[in-house]
C-alpha cells in the first residue's frame, strides 16, 4: 500500500507509522512511508512521484497551511486529516475527505479511519474515489480557519515517554532550551521534555508574543518571567516565577531585541 504522510511533528509522524504497522497497512519488514514536513517538500514530492493510494495529512505544516498545497496540486487520492484543530472544521470538510482524526487520537480511532478507507475500496472498487477538494471547498476551509480565529501557533507538544505519548500544553512550558543537539521544553517544575526539531524550527511554531529568544539556545515564556535584572557585558538576567535558584541569561547580541520584546 502506497502511503504518504504530511506531518511536521516527528513524534506524531512516528505514531502514525506505528499505527500503520500495527494495523498491517505497512509490513514490519517494509520501509516506512515517506514523511514530509512542509508544503514545498510535499509539492516537490508529488510532482516527482506517482500518486499514493492514501494520504495522512496534518493541516498546519512548517511553512504554512496544507490547503496551500492542495490549491497548487490536484490530489486524486483519498485524504485522512490528522490535526489538533478543533472539530468546527467538520462542516466544511464533510463529504470531501474520508476521515478526520483529532489529535491526540487513539489507535482505535486510527483503525476506524483506516477501516473506512478499506470499506470504500471494497464497495466501490480500486482505486478509492478521491475527496473533491475543489477550489470552492478549499476556500470554504480557509474561510473557516479565519472566521473561527484558529491559533496559528502550536498549542501542544506530543512527547514520547516510556509509556507512550505525553501531551504537553504550551501554556505549561516555562522555557525551551537546546542542549547538545536536543531541544527540550522545560515546565515550571523543571521537568525536561525532549522535542523534535531544532530551536529555530520550534521558534517559528510558537507565538512570538509569548515566547522570546534569550540567546542562541533558549526561548522563554513571558508568563513565567518574574523580573529582569542587568547583568555583565550588556546582558540581562531573567528570573522565573517560583524558581529563585534559576537564572536565564540573554546574550549581548540578543539583549536589545529581548528588551523590545518585553515591552510588547
Amino acid at each position: 500500500m502506497n502511503i504518504l504522510i504530511l506531518e511536521d511533528e516527528e513524534l506524531a509522524a512516528r505514531q502514525t507509522v506505528q499505527f500503520l504497522r500495527q494495523a498491517g497497512a505497512v509490513a514490519e519488514t517494509e520501509a516506512p512511508p515517506p514523511v514530509l514536513r512542509s508544503v514545498e517538500k510535499a509539492l516537490t514530492w508529488l510532482q516527482n512521484h506517482d500518486m499514493p493510494d492514501l494520504i495522512f495529512s496534518d493541516i498546519e505544516l512548517l511553512d504554512g497551511n496544507v490547503f496551500l498545497l492542495y490549491e497548487r496540486f490536484t490530489v486524486t487520492c483519498p485524504i485522512i486529516f490528522t490535526t489538533a484543530y478543533d472539530q468546527f472544521l467538520l462542516p466544511a470538510f464533510r463529504g470531501n475527505g474520508i476521515a478526520y482524526l483529532l489529535k491526540p487520537f487513539t489507535y482505535e480511532q486510527f483503525q476506524e479511519a483506516l477501516a473506512k478507507y478499506h470499506g470504500l475500496k471494497t464497495s466501490l472498487g480500486s482505486p478509492v474515489p478521491a475527496p473533491v477538494l475543489t477550489p470552492e471547498v478549499l476556500r470554504e476551509l480557509s474561510q473557516a480557519l479565519r472566521q473561527n480565529s484558529l491559533p496559528q501557533y502550536k498549542q501542544r507538544f506530543s512527547v514520547r515517554m516510556r509509556n507512550g505519548l505525553y501531551v504537553l500544553q504550551v501554556d505549561d512550558v516555562a522555557y525551551v532550551q537546546a542542549d547538545e543537539g536536543v531541544t527540550f521544553a522545560v515546565d515550571a517544575a523543571g521537568v525536561r521534555y525532549p522535542l523534535s526539531g531544532t530551536l529555530t524550527e520550534l521558534e517559528r511554531q510558537l507565538d512570538p508574543a509569548r515566547f522570546g529568544r534569550l540567546n542562541r539556545s533558549e526561548l522563554v515564556n513571558i508568563a513565567f518571567v518574574e523580573r529582569v535584572e542587568p547583568y555583565f557585558n550588556n546582558r540581562l538576567a531573567v528570573r522565573l516565577r517560583g524558581k529563585p535558584d534559576l537564572t536565564l541569561i540573554t546574550s549581548a547580541a540578543q539583549t536589545p531585541e529581548f528588551r523590545r520584546w518585553l515591552e510588547g
